[in-house]
């Protein structure tokens, strides 16, 4: 069996060491003609981690990463609404780890490239369209250095090719736009003090004013310094999607004054805005949940398949779930059409419950929650929310993701 994968991300990458690891060939084209170290920072949570641990990844990652041990909730005053310990601290098996997007993304090709080869990636390569017949598809793609179409025949066709993702577009060539929260996002990576124990999480906030920060350089925090990753949200006054780059720079003038204010004891808030040396906007959207990813011998993963907003830290572990799910269904029924139905049928429905879930805020509802009963502040938070009601809407959220503890014991 071969598989063709459209897309050198998380998800494409994961995949190809996945179905490597079964014994299946596998064969990647990414659109970009190289692959830097770009972006900012991810959550790896443990049910990803776990699957990279499988993977034999687990240490390159705790060489670059924080492993994350707490994650805290906060209103607009600073006043904290939740915590609750995360990752090993938290009793799990496996760590979470906060990490730099580009260099989790260097350290799968380059164990893809050491275990596949070099020549089963082809960079530059933008996938164009396919064909399939009962036995096999014929995908083409486009050379962008000379406009060439290189064709290839493969068993299985994966779009892996993230929100923006062509083969998607393919398969649903109308009706399926962006659709927008009204809310803009504003990221970037500032190197500073460490906050808290220097291996925290925080949001603080509500839905249409949030900031979200984490230190994400295990090299620095040895140092005693912390690189921070951090996501500053507003919601726009039009509520319209813009038209523009969705991954533009701007300059902190567009966003922070409403957060200049957000200076206190424990973190200042726009010191760590003013220390980035760039920062990039992006709108808050997801697709509407697809009825279908596979058509055939074609199929959907990650990103490209199920679009979600950036809450409760689930879009790359998705995409390695999804990566997991599918290698597993490959390579244990040669019905390969039946194969790919059965992935549809388990990642489909769970995916579609976490971005609809994600659109009601997710776990992070508990800060909407203390804004619409508190929105002057609060003496005490058991005063305005139980503390059981805060501990479900964790718990809830963790099993619908698939990373509560009994979930991840049961899968060793």
């Amino acid at each position: 069996m071969k598989v063709t994968i459209a897309g050198a991300g998380i998800g494409g990458l994961s995949l190809a060491l996945m179905l490597h690891e079964r014994g299946i060939e596998v064969e990647v084209f990414e659109t970009v003609g190289e692959i830097k170290p770009l972006g900012v920072g991810i959550n790896l949570l443990p049910h990803a981690s776990q699957q990279l641990r499988m993977l034999g990844l687990e240490a390159g990652l705790a060489a670059q990463a924080i492993e994350t041990s707490t994650l805290a909730y906060f209103n607009k005053f600073g006043q904290e609404i939740w915590r609750e310990a995360r990752g090993l601290a938290a009793g799990y098996d496996f760590p979470q780890f906060s990490i730099h997007r580009g260099e989790l993304q260097m350290i799968l090709l380059a164990a893809v490239q050491e275990r596949i080869g070099l020549d089963k990636v082809h960079l530059g390569h933008a996938f164009a369209s396919f064909e399939q017949s009962a036995d096999q598809v014929l995908a083409q793609f486009t050379r962008r250095k000379d406009g060439f179409t290189v064709q290839t025949e493969c068993d299985v066709l994966v779009g892996a090719d993230g929100i923006h993702s062509s083969v998607r577009k393919f398969l649903y060539p109308h009706g399926d736009q962006p659709r927008f929260s009204g809310r803009m996002l504003w990221r970037a990576v500032t190197e500073t003090e460490p906050y808290m124990d220097g291996r925290s999480m925080f949001m603080a906030g509500h839905q249409d004013q949030k900031f979200v920060c984490y230190p994400i350089s295990q090299p620095l925090h040895r140092k005693g310094r912390s690189l921070i990753n951090w996501i500053a949200e507003l919601r726009v006054p039009s509520g319209e999607l813009p038209n523009s780059d969705w991954n533009r720079k701007v300059d902190k003038s567009v966003f922070a004054a409403p957060f200049q204010a957000w200076k206190w004891d424990w973190i200042d808030i726009p010191a760590i805005i003013d220390g980035a040396k760039e920062i990039y906007e992006f709108p808050l959207v997801d697709r509407d949940p697809l009825p279908r990813w596979t058509f055939g011998r074609v199929t959907l993963l990650g990103d490209a398949a199920h679009p979600m907003y950036p809450i409760g830290s689930n879009g790359s572990a998705q995409a390695i779930l999804d990566a997991r799910y599918l290698s597993d269904c490959l390579a244990s029924d040669p019905d390969t059409s039946y194969a790919l139905r059965e992935y549809e049928a388990e990642r489909l429905p769970r995916t579609t419950g976490i971005v609809l879930r994600n659109r009601m805020n997710g776990p992070e509802q508990v800060m909407q929650m203390a804004e619409s009963r508190a929105p002057s502040g609060f003496k005490n938070i058991d005063e305005v929310i139980p503390r059981e009601t805060l501990e479900g809407i964790s718990l809830r959220y963790k099993r619908l993701a698939g990373f509560d503890k009994d979930s991840l014991r049961a899968k060793i």
